[in-house]
């Protein structure tokens, strides 16, 4: 009876341990938000004092290396493309139940971009790396219409079916995601290097958000304000246009009108130091030398406008200087191919 127990218990265990190993080879990996919402959950906790959130804005330009390394902030950037602001809001609730940020700084660009109330396009990045709870369930819901009930299950199960993508880095990862994700603090540059048009900025006019996006802002605010969290408008640097120019206008108004700290960084091109020929990737990204730029132009505002306490040197923050370590290594092995 006790050796029928045994074989019982290993299968048992066998069983837990297959589910637990192809649950990690099979799950999707993408740096364009997957990643970024699954390093949530390996990371020190309560030691994240500035989260960066919104679009792929936030982890194309701004290097949570470099505000480590220079400004001894700890900073992550949890953000996904295209993350429209019903994402956001159930992104900030899910950050909370790990991290106590003093500062949460807010990327404006897809209310200003994007007018549809359902986003499809990059629906799977901003929901694949979230763990399931009621608050996964609750974003899924204000992101699709109830005819699309269909892809529930799929997303939530986030799982890659085409066995011929496999890499030996998927049949590794159930062992080393621990260590690369508690490392990676969402940060994922560019290299390309592609000249842009400076945009002329001369609109004064202001233009309403649509229903949803000003509804979701305004959760935003009042969850901020009632944890105790400061919060920052932001505009990241990107090739604008009047049309986008018109709701930040408007954003910029609101944020008035609630106390809070706005910045639309594209009136600062020269305070931070921007090239035109070099430092963007594409009309809407900087590159990597675009995002040193816009870092150091971003972590000396924080330093000003907020009281941000130095980590460096400290001990249990040794996961931030692996990942500005790690980001120039990277850096330099793919610039040298």
């Amino acid at each position: 009876m006790k050796k029928k127990r045994l074989i019982q218990i290993f299968f048992i265990a066998l069983l837990i341990f297959t589910i637990w190993y192809f649950d990690g080879v099979l799950c999707l990996k993408s740096k364009h938000g997957i990643d970024q919402a699954r390093a949530l959950y390996y990371q020190p906790r309560n030691s994240i004092d500035v989260v960066m959130m919104g679009s792929s804005h936030i982890h194309c330009d701004i290097d949570t290396g470099i505000l480590w390394h220079d400004y001894g902030i700890t900073a992550f950037d949890y953000s996904a493309a295209e993350q429209p602001l019903w994402c956001t809001y159930y992104y900030l609730r899910e950050f909370c139940k790990y991290q106590k940020p003093k500062v949460v700084v807010l990327d404006l660009y897809a209310p200003a971009r994007f007018k549809e109330d359902h986003q499809y396009s990059w629906l799977h990045e901003n929901l694949c790396g979230m763990r399931f709870s009621m608050n996964k369930v609750e974003m899924f819901l204000s992101s699709t219409e109830s005819g699309r009930l269909e892809e529930f299950f799929p997303l939530l199960l986030a799982h890659n079916h085409d066995l011929d993508t496999l890499t030996a880095e998927d049949f590794l990862y159930p062992f080393t995601k621990r260590k690369n994700l508690e490392t990676f603090k969402g940060f994922t540059p560019y290299l390309s290097k592609r000249p842009q048009q400076e945009p002329v900025l001369d609109t004064t006019k202001s233009a309403e958000l649509t229903n949803k996006n000003e509804e979701y802002l305004m959760k935003i605010i009042d969850y901020a304000n009632e944890n105790g969290i400061e919060l920052y408008l932001v505009v990241t640097p990107y090739i604008t246009n009047d049309e986008d120019e018109v709701i930040y206008n408007r954003l910029h108004e609101i944020a008035d009108y609630y106390g809070l700290q706005f910045n639309s960084t594209n009136y600062y091109y020269d305070e931070i130091g921007l090239d035109f020929e070099h430092d963007f990737n594409d009309e809407s990204h900087l590159n990597y030398w675009g995002a040193l730029k816009f870092t150091s132009y971003l972590g000396n505002d924080l330093k000003k406008r907020y009281d941000i306490p130095d980590h460096r040197g400290e001990p249990g923050y040794d996961s931030w200087q692996n990942n500005y370590e790690e980001i120039a290594a990277n850096v330099k092995e793919r610039s040298e191919r």
